[in-house]
């Protein structure tokens, strides 16, 4: 059974070491994993048809690159708004740096959130699992979308992103394994830091970019 008293949103640096903090009681092997990590932020997008839209924006760029496109398409007249998006043409849209299967997929989520078929504000009273079905339930948001959206829009505490390469590779090279996990094996593996897998999701990306810029250690 997982506790029910985390419930909140995990939105400020204080929130997020009382997770760390119980993480590392529930499983004492992450002590040094959070050492190694060092200290790091929490960060909150906004929620909604923009948080949503920023995150397809950023799916597989740098994050220079992401910040980039962002930029000039956050500056489009009625672009963070679902009607003032369907309301642009493709042509303005792919010309920030979109890609047309970026183009169309915000463009599905703005027609849902108009036919209210997709509600955010319902998201964010789900629970984890559940919340993730109901995301990837609509056309354009995969599991990885949904999961991003959920810890960094959302500020859900409990969702691990096990299909990120990253992740994979950080918590085989944390706990020993002899082989990158499976998204399936990270998953049964991550069920054991609920309710507090947001912050162990962050704590494995923070530890994964200290040790990957380490001289001599290669992930």
């Amino acid at each position: 059974m997982h506790d029910k008293a985390w419930t909140g949103r995990l939105d400020s640096n204080a929130v997020l070491d009382t997770h760390l903090d119980a993480l590392v009681d529930r499983d004492p092997r992450l002590a040094r994993i959070r050492e190694q990590a060092g200290s790091f932020p929490v960060r909150i997008n906004p929620v909604g048809f923009e948080g949503m839209a920023k995150i397809i924006c950023g799916q597989q760029l740098s994050v220079a690159s992401a910040r980039a496109i962002w930029g000039r398409f956050e500056r489009l007249a009625g672009a963070l708004d679902p009607t003032g998006y369907l309301a642009l043409d493709e042509a303005s849209v792919r010309a920030t740096g979109f890609s047309l299967a970026k183009y169309r997929s915000v463009r599905v989520i703005a027609e849902a959130i108009i036919a209210g078929t997709l509600d955010f504000a319902h998201v964010e009273t789900l629970p984890a699992e559940s919340a993730v079905a109901y995301l990837t339930a609509h056309k354009g948001i995969g599991p990885w979308t949904a999961e991003i959206y959920l810890m960094f829009c959302a500020g859900h505490a409990d969702i691990f992103p096990a299909g990120d390469l990253a992740l994979q590779k950080a918590v085989a090279h944390a706990i020993g394994l002899d082989a990158r996990p499976s998204i399936k094996q990270l998953v049964e593996i991550a069920e054991g830091w609920s309710p507090h897998r947001s912050a162990a999701a962050l704590l494995f990306w923070r530890y994964y970019a200290a040790i990957r810029d380490r001289e001599g250690i290669i992930l």
